[in-house]
Protein backbone atom coordinates (compact mmCIF):
# COMPACT_ATOMS: atom_id res chain seq x y z
CA UNK A 1 0.00 0.00 0.00
CA UNK A 2 1.31 3.43 -0.97
CA UNK A 3 0.91 5.98 1.83
CA UNK A 4 0.36 9.48 0.46
CA UNK A 5 1.32 12.48 2.57
CA UNK A 6 -0.48 15.77 3.16
CA UNK A 7 1.30 19.06 2.40
CA UNK A 8 1.81 19.50 6.15
CA UNK A 9 3.38 16.06 6.46
CA UNK A 10 5.64 16.77 3.50
CA UNK A 11 6.78 19.93 5.29
CA UNK A 12 7.72 17.79 8.29
CA UNK A 13 9.74 15.49 6.06
CA UNK A 14 11.41 18.56 4.57
CA UNK A 15 12.43 19.60 8.10
CA UNK A 16 14.19 16.26 8.50
CA UNK A 17 15.67 16.83 5.06
CA UNK A 18 17.10 20.19 6.11
CA UNK A 19 19.01 18.52 8.95
CA UNK A 20 20.19 15.81 6.55
CA UNK A 21 21.55 18.36 4.06
CA UNK A 22 23.35 20.25 6.83
CA UNK A 23 24.90 16.95 7.92
CA UNK A 24 25.99 16.13 4.37
CA UNK A 25 27.51 19.57 3.92
CA UNK A 26 29.37 19.14 7.22
CA UNK A 27 30.81 15.83 6.01
CA UNK A 28 31.70 17.34 2.62
CA UNK A 29 34.19 19.51 4.46
CA UNK A 30 35.70 16.49 6.21
CA UNK A 31 36.09 14.12 3.24
CA UNK A 32 39.83 14.23 2.56
CA UNK A 33 42.82 11.87 2.47
CA UNK A 34 43.65 10.37 5.86
CA UNK A 35 40.18 10.65 7.37
CA UNK A 36 38.53 7.38 8.40
CA UNK A 37 34.93 6.51 7.66
CA UNK A 38 34.40 6.01 11.40
CA UNK A 39 35.36 9.65 11.96
CA UNK A 40 32.76 10.72 9.41
CA UNK A 41 30.16 8.55 11.12
CA UNK A 42 30.92 10.01 14.54
CA UNK A 43 30.70 13.57 13.22
CA UNK A 44 27.39 12.83 11.51
CA UNK A 45 25.78 11.25 14.56
CA UNK A 46 26.91 14.04 16.86
CA UNK A 47 25.52 16.72 14.56
CA UNK A 48 22.20 14.96 13.85
CA UNK A 49 21.52 14.47 17.55
CA UNK A 50 22.49 18.08 18.26
CA UNK A 51 19.63 19.12 15.97
CA UNK A 52 17.04 17.19 17.99
CA UNK A 53 16.89 14.39 15.41
CA UNK A 54 18.04 10.77 15.18
CA UNK A 55 20.20 8.93 12.65
CA UNK A 56 17.71 6.67 10.88
CA UNK A 57 20.24 3.95 10.05
CA UNK A 58 21.59 3.41 13.58
CA UNK A 59 20.29 0.02 14.68
CA UNK A 60 18.06 -0.38 11.62
CA UNK A 61 17.85 -4.15 11.15
CA UNK A 62 21.01 -4.28 13.25
CA UNK A 63 23.08 -1.84 11.19
CA UNK A 64 25.84 -0.54 13.49
CA UNK A 65 26.56 2.84 11.90
CA UNK A 66 24.77 6.18 11.78
CA UNK A 67 25.56 6.61 8.08
CA UNK A 68 26.63 4.34 5.24
CA UNK A 69 30.10 4.94 3.79
CA UNK A 70 30.90 3.01 0.62
CA UNK A 71 34.26 3.57 -1.11
CA UNK A 72 35.25 2.81 -4.69
CA UNK A 73 33.77 -0.53 -5.85
CA UNK A 74 31.42 -0.70 -2.86
CA UNK A 75 28.00 0.43 -4.06
CA UNK A 76 25.98 0.82 -0.85
CA UNK A 77 25.58 -0.18 2.82
CA UNK A 78 29.21 0.28 3.82
CA UNK A 79 29.72 0.08 7.60
CA UNK A 80 31.87 2.98 8.85
CA UNK A 81 35.10 1.82 10.41
CA UNK A 82 38.89 2.05 10.18
CA UNK A 83 39.02 2.51 6.39
CA UNK A 84 41.20 5.55 5.75
CA UNK A 85 40.34 7.65 2.70
CA UNK A 86 43.08 7.89 0.11
CA UNK A 87 43.81 10.38 -2.62
CA UNK A 88 41.87 9.35 -5.73
CA UNK A 89 39.13 7.45 -3.86
CA UNK A 90 35.45 8.03 -4.41
CA UNK A 91 33.09 7.66 -1.46
CA UNK A 92 29.32 7.27 -1.33
CA UNK A 93 27.85 8.79 1.83
CA UNK A 94 24.24 7.77 2.53
CA UNK A 95 22.40 9.49 5.38
CA UNK A 96 18.98 8.97 6.95
CA UNK A 97 17.48 11.38 9.47
CA UNK A 98 14.36 11.00 11.65
CA UNK A 99 12.76 14.15 13.04
CA UNK A 100 9.41 14.11 14.82
CA UNK A 101 8.78 10.63 13.45
CA UNK A 102 9.38 11.53 9.79
CA UNK A 103 12.29 10.20 7.74
CA UNK A 104 14.46 11.79 5.06
CA UNK A 105 17.04 9.80 3.09
CA UNK A 106 19.74 10.98 0.67
CA UNK A 107 23.14 10.00 -0.68
CA UNK A 108 25.99 11.70 -2.45
CA UNK A 109 29.26 10.38 -3.88
CA UNK A 110 32.35 12.45 -3.19
CA UNK A 111 35.77 12.52 -4.79
CA UNK A 112 38.81 12.49 -2.53
CA UNK A 113 41.27 14.80 -4.22
CA UNK A 114 41.85 14.40 -7.98
CA UNK A 115 40.19 11.33 -9.49
CA UNK A 116 40.48 9.51 -12.80
CA UNK A 117 38.51 10.57 -15.89
CA UNK A 118 36.31 7.47 -15.69
CA UNK A 119 35.55 8.18 -12.03
CA UNK A 120 34.65 11.77 -12.89
CA UNK A 121 32.37 10.57 -15.68
CA UNK A 122 30.75 8.05 -13.35
CA UNK A 123 29.96 10.64 -10.67
CA UNK A 124 28.77 13.25 -13.15
CA UNK A 125 26.53 10.87 -15.07
CA UNK A 126 24.99 9.31 -11.97
CA UNK A 127 24.13 12.69 -10.48
CA UNK A 128 22.76 13.94 -13.80
CA UNK A 129 20.54 10.86 -14.02
CA UNK A 130 19.09 11.68 -10.60
CA UNK A 131 18.12 15.19 -11.68
CA UNK A 132 16.54 13.79 -14.85
CA UNK A 133 14.54 11.39 -12.68
CA UNK A 134 13.39 14.27 -10.47
CA UNK A 135 11.87 15.96 -13.52
CA UNK A 136 9.70 12.89 -14.09
CA UNK A 137 8.27 12.92 -10.54
CA UNK A 138 5.10 14.70 -11.63
CA UNK A 139 1.39 14.01 -11.25
CA UNK A 140 0.20 12.15 -14.34
CA UNK A 141 3.51 10.47 -15.11
CA UNK A 142 4.18 6.84 -14.27
CA UNK A 143 6.86 5.21 -12.19
CA UNK A 144 8.42 3.75 -15.32
CA UNK A 145 9.09 7.29 -16.56
CA UNK A 146 11.29 7.90 -13.52
CA UNK A 147 13.14 4.61 -13.95
CA UNK A 148 13.60 5.06 -17.69
CA UNK A 149 15.06 8.56 -17.33
CA UNK A 150 17.85 7.12 -15.19
CA UNK A 151 18.52 4.08 -17.35
CA UNK A 152 18.59 5.97 -20.64
CA UNK A 153 21.08 8.59 -19.44
CA UNK A 154 23.38 6.09 -17.74
CA UNK A 155 23.47 3.56 -20.55
CA UNK A 156 23.91 6.26 -23.20
CA UNK A 157 27.12 7.12 -21.33
CA UNK A 158 28.33 3.52 -21.54
CA UNK A 159 27.84 2.82 -17.83
CA UNK A 160 25.70 0.18 -16.07
CA UNK A 161 22.63 0.43 -13.86
CA UNK A 162 22.72 -1.80 -10.78
CA UNK A 163 19.56 -3.83 -11.29
CA UNK A 164 19.46 -5.80 -8.04
CA UNK A 165 18.95 -2.69 -5.88
CA UNK A 166 16.07 -0.20 -5.94
CA UNK A 167 14.80 3.06 -4.52
CA UNK A 168 11.66 3.17 -2.40
CA UNK A 169 8.80 5.11 -0.95
CA UNK A 170 9.48 6.86 2.34
CA UNK A 171 7.56 8.54 5.15
CA UNK A 172 7.21 7.49 8.78
CA UNK A 173 9.06 4.34 7.77
CA UNK A 174 12.39 4.30 5.98
CA UNK A 175 11.17 1.85 3.35
CA UNK A 176 7.62 2.07 2.06
CA UNK A 177 5.98 1.10 -1.20
CA UNK A 178 6.59 1.48 -4.07
CA UNK A 179 9.92 -0.03 -5.02
CA UNK A 180 11.66 2.15 -7.62
CA UNK A 181 13.96 0.35 -10.07
CA UNK A 182 16.57 2.42 -11.87
CA UNK A 183 15.65 0.87 -15.19
CA UNK A 184 12.35 0.44 -17.00
CA UNK A 185 10.11 1.45 -19.85
CA UNK A 186 8.35 4.82 -20.14
CA UNK A 187 4.56 4.95 -19.75
CA UNK A 188 4.57 1.84 -17.54
CA UNK A 189 4.15 1.24 -13.83
CA UNK A 190 1.88 2.88 -11.30
CA UNK A 191 0.62 6.44 -11.89
CA UNK A 192 2.33 9.11 -9.81
CA UNK A 193 -0.13 10.96 -7.58
CA UNK A 194 0.02 14.04 -5.42
CA UNK A 195 1.34 13.22 -1.94
CA UNK A 196 3.61 10.36 -2.94
CA UNK A 197 7.13 10.72 -1.51
CA UNK A 198 9.93 8.79 -3.19
CA UNK A 199 13.55 8.05 -2.35
CA UNK A 200 15.03 7.89 -5.85
CA UNK A 201 18.60 6.59 -5.87
CA UNK A 202 20.53 5.74 -9.02
CA UNK A 203 23.30 3.22 -8.33
CA UNK A 204 25.71 2.93 -11.23
CA UNK A 205 28.93 1.07 -12.02
CA UNK A 206 31.68 1.73 -14.52
CA UNK A 207 31.67 -1.97 -15.43
CA UNK A 208 28.90 -4.56 -15.38
CA UNK A 209 25.76 -4.43 -13.25
CA UNK A 210 26.20 -7.67 -11.25
CA UNK A 211 26.80 -7.36 -7.50
CA UNK A 212 28.26 -9.34 -4.62
CA UNK A 213 27.61 -9.07 -0.88
CA UNK A 214 30.56 -8.58 1.47
CA UNK A 215 31.53 -10.84 4.35
CA UNK A 216 29.87 -8.47 6.82
CA UNK A 217 26.52 -9.27 5.11
CA UNK A 218 25.86 -5.54 4.66
CA UNK A 219 28.25 -4.03 2.16
CA UNK A 220 27.39 -4.55 -1.50
CA UNK A 221 30.07 -4.34 -4.19
CA UNK A 222 30.23 -4.45 -7.96
CA UNK A 223 31.00 -8.06 -8.77
CA UNK A 224 33.70 -7.15 -11.28
CA UNK A 225 35.41 -4.68 -8.95
CA UNK A 226 34.54 -1.66 -11.07
CA UNK A 227 33.95 1.74 -9.48
CA UNK A 228 30.42 2.51 -8.29
CA UNK A 229 28.51 5.74 -7.60
CA UNK A 230 25.30 6.43 -5.68
CA UNK A 231 23.21 9.59 -5.52
CA UNK A 232 19.81 9.91 -3.85
CA UNK A 233 17.13 12.48 -3.10
CA UNK A 234 13.89 12.30 -1.15
CA UNK A 235 11.32 13.79 -3.54
CA UNK A 236 7.67 14.69 -3.00
CA UNK A 237 5.18 14.60 -5.87
CA UNK A 238 3.13 17.80 -5.43
CA UNK A 239 0.47 19.67 -7.35
CA UNK A 240 3.18 22.17 -8.29
CA UNK A 241 5.64 19.58 -9.55
CA UNK A 242 8.49 17.66 -7.91
CA UNK A 243 9.79 18.99 -4.59
CA UNK A 244 13.24 17.83 -3.52
CA UNK A 245 13.15 17.53 0.27
CA UNK A 246 16.93 16.98 0.55
CA UNK A 247 18.32 19.57 -1.92
CA UNK A 248 22.03 20.31 -2.19
CA UNK A 249 22.85 24.00 -2.23
CA UNK A 250 24.59 23.55 -5.56
CA UNK A 251 24.72 20.94 -8.28
CA UNK A 252 27.83 18.85 -8.69
CA UNK A 253 29.49 16.28 -6.48
CA UNK A 254 31.54 17.40 -3.51
CA UNK A 255 35.23 17.61 -4.35
CA UNK A 256 37.35 17.24 -1.28
CA UNK A 257 40.69 18.96 -0.96
CA UNK A 258 43.78 17.04 -1.95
Amino acid sequence: MIIKKSPQEIDRMAAAGTILVKTMNLLAGKVRPGVTTRELDEAAEKFIRSQGAEPAFKGYRGFPGSICTSPNSMIVHGIPGPYKLGRGDILSVDIGVIRDGWVADAARTFSVGPITPIASKLLRTTEESLYLAVEQCRVGNRLGDVSHAIQEHVEDAGLSIVRALVGHGIGRSMHEEPQIPNYGDPNTGIPLEEGMVLAVEPMVTAGRHAIRVGEDHWSIYSQDGSLAAHFEFTIAVTANGPRILTPWHEAGNGRAAA
